[in-house]
Formats: C-alpha cells, structure tokens, sequence
C-alpha cells in the first residue's frame, strides 16, 4: 500500500496550501488508520486510488481551515452557540429525521456541497455558493455507488448532510468502518483516539461555514454522535442531544446491508456476507455501550429521546415532543412544513429497501437477547411490533 502513507499525505497537502500542519494528532489517526487498512482492508488497485485521493482532500480542506483562521483570527472567536447533535444507532432513521429539522429556517443545517467543498467560508464569499452547488451536482455523475443507494440514504443536491466529512478531517468518524473493514481502527477510535481533538476540528468548520452570516444554531446530524458524546459537551459545554431508538435488530440488518455495498466499492475480492455480519454485531454493540453508559453518567437527562415509530408515523406531533424537550416552541408555518414534507417523501418513494438479519449470518432470536437492555431502557419495540402499532393508532 505504497500509495497508502500519512506522511507523504499530509506533506502534500501542505505543500497545496502552503502551510505546515500544526493538529499532530489527525497525523497519528491516520497512520492508525491506513495500518488497519493494511492488515484487513483488502483494497483493490482502483480502491487505493479512491482512498487516496479521498484522504489527499480531506487533509487539503483540513489545512485550507487552518490558514483561514491564521489569515482572519476572528473566525476562532466565533461562537457556536448550543447546537444541536442529531444521533441514533447507525439506520435507525436520524437522515430522515434531520430532514424534518431542515424544515425549520430558526436552524442552520450543513448543506451537501459544504460538506465536500468547505472551503472559503460561503459568508465572505457568497459568489462561491452557486459554483460549489454545480460542482457537488457535476462531482455526483461519477461518484462511486452502488445499486438501490437512493433507497438506503437521503441525498439531495441542496439538501442537509451530515456531520462525516468535518470528522473524517481528523479520521475521527466511526462511519469509517463501514466504509473500510477496519475493525482495529474502529476499537482505537473508541478506546484510544483524542476524540475531543475531533470535535475541535469540527467546531473550526462550523465557524467557518457560519462566518458573516445570521446567527443560527445548528442542527448537527451524524448517527455516530452517539459514541462521542462526552468529549462533544468538551467542546461544545452548552449542545443539546437528540436521540432515535428503533429496534436494534433491524438497524443491525439495515447498517450490514449499507456496509456491504460500501465496502464493495473498493475492494479487490468479494465482500463476505458472514464477515460484514460480525463486523456490525461488534459495531453496533460498542454504540450501545456508549448510549447506555452517558444514559447512566450525569449528563443523560440532557439527551431528548425519539421513538422511531411515532416519529414516522406522527412527524409533526413528534416533533413538538421535541422542540419542548429542547425548550423551543413550534411555529405553525415549521409544523405545517413538516407535514408536507412527510407527505411529499412517503416510505420507499425512493425504492424499496429490503434485507433480513440472515442474510449476514445471524439469528434474530439471538441478537434481540443481545440487545436486550437496551430495548429494555427506552422502551423499544421490535420492528414489527412498532409498525403494526403505528397502523392501528394511525392508519398507516
């Protein structure tokens, strides 16, 4: 993997912008991680161009944010005042649910083209806007993807994205595990990695993306939040948590399917099935542990907690539950905007997106046991059981 060194990376992208990277410890996650691509990776010839040159921009919009703030040092003083994080296991409907919160023009949502091209702060350089949306658009055409990816995955061209790209600026997103079969990378984020060095990268963007425009406080969604939410509250003292619960074993289903056709992309062999299904089992079980540990720790009543069911069911009420959780009220025209949008996007408008626990090698009488504690604590319904409740309350 010759092509594969974090080193010769981050020079590289010094050298593109001119400035010498002063955050060491993005350089030791990276190293961590292309060694755990290494050793499990399996990457094929065209997927180490792909990383490649993935890994080459996200250090050049890492530096390039940087320079921003040695060049204009008020940008650091920029407060990011009590946002939002947006969280649930992995597949457990947060895309969805922070479309809903893009109803609501009181928050600031990151949009798709940010996302992939930060850089310059679009409140300084507005004309930069309609560029970087026709970029994002034309960049999509040869975007490496997978057949019934629309079906898994909110995307729009203008639409609200979520938090992986800022925390991939310092390898610190657990997504990268799907992607990538890295399972020792992933135990060293939990275990080892500065996450909190991860936030304040992050925070730096937020600031970025927000200079010279109306103060707003965002709405941040990533599902993976949820492993991370001490070293968040180290960054950001005043954030707020928004948390989904759908039945763990359909969200274990669900994220081995996405996992799969994401690694699929570029690896040399065939993905194995069996292999993806344990990968997740482990994954998904680290999450939560996290939840259920910050549930028990001081801060847990901080976090408002969603049932996935009613929220599909009875967005607009739910999201009332929520905004009083959060201490706001709800304008009629943010209700009445988020019943259209329900109304405009029903389920599978986008495809159907089918897939079983066995396909993976596992038994659901066995992971629901697993999982058992935690569907227990926030009184979680199995799949079925959600939906058939959902249409004798609600008719659908």
């Amino acid at each position: 993997m010759s092509q594969l060194n974090a080193d010769r990376i981050i020079a590289e992208a010094e050298a593109k912008v001119g400035i010498a990277d002063t955050e060491p410890a993005v350089r030791g996650n990276l190293a961590r991680l292309i060694a755990s691509l290494e050793s499990t990776g399996g990457l094929s010839e065209a997927g180490l161009g792909m990383t490649r040159g993935m890994f080459l921009g996200e250090q050049t919009g890492r530096l390039e944010g940087i320079r921003w703030l040695q060049d204009r040092p008020e940008i650091a003083a920029e407060p990011v005042t009590a946002p939002v994080f947006l969280m649930g296991l992995p597949r457990s409907g947060t895309t969805y649910f922070q479309y809903l919160f893009d109803r609501d023009p009181r928050f600031r949502l990151i949009r798709t083209w940010q996302s992939t091209m930060p850089n310059p702060p679009p409140g300084l350089f507005p004309e930069t806007v309609a560029t970087r949306r026709a970029a994002w658009a034309e960049s999509r055409k040869s975007h490496p993807t997978f057949e019934g990816f629309e079906a898994l995955h909110l995307y729009d061209q203008d639409g609200s994205d979520e938090c992986h790209a800022f925390l991939q600026q310092s390898y610190g997103a657990a997504g990268l595990h799907n992607l990538f079969r890295v399972p020792e990378y992933f135990d060293y984020l939990l275990d080892e990695a500065d996450l909190a060095a991860t936030y304040r990268v992050h925070k730096r963007q937020l600031q970025l993306l927000q200079h010279g425009l109306e103060p707003k406080p965002w709405a941040l969604k990533y599902p993976n939040h949820v492993i991370a939410m001490d070293a968040i509250l180290e960054v950001y003292p005043d954030a707020r948590f928004v948390m989904t619960h759908r039945d763990p074993v359909q969200v274990l289903a669900s994220i081995a399917k996405m996992t799969f056709n994401l690694r699929g992309i570029r690896t040399e062999k065939p993905v194995d099935p069996a292999e993806v299904g344990r990968d997740m089992r482990h994954f998904i079980q680290r999450h939560i542990d996290r939840i259920m540990a910050f549930d028990a720790g001081p801060h847990g009543g901080r976090v408002v907690h969603v049932d996935y069911y009613a929220l599909v069911a009875d967005p607009v009420g739910e999201m009332r539950k929520i905004h009083a959780g959060l201490g706001i009220d709800t304008p009629e025209d943010v209700a009445e905007a988020v019943g259209l949008w329900h109304q405009n996007n029903p389920k599978n408008a986008r495809g159907r997106n089918d897939y079983t626990l066995e396909q993976w090698g596992l038994g659901d009488a066995e992971i629901a046991e697993q999982f058992g504690d935690y569907r227990t604590r926030f009184a979680i319904p199995r799949e079925a059981e959600g939906l058939e409740r959902n249409f004798e309350e609600n008719g659908r």
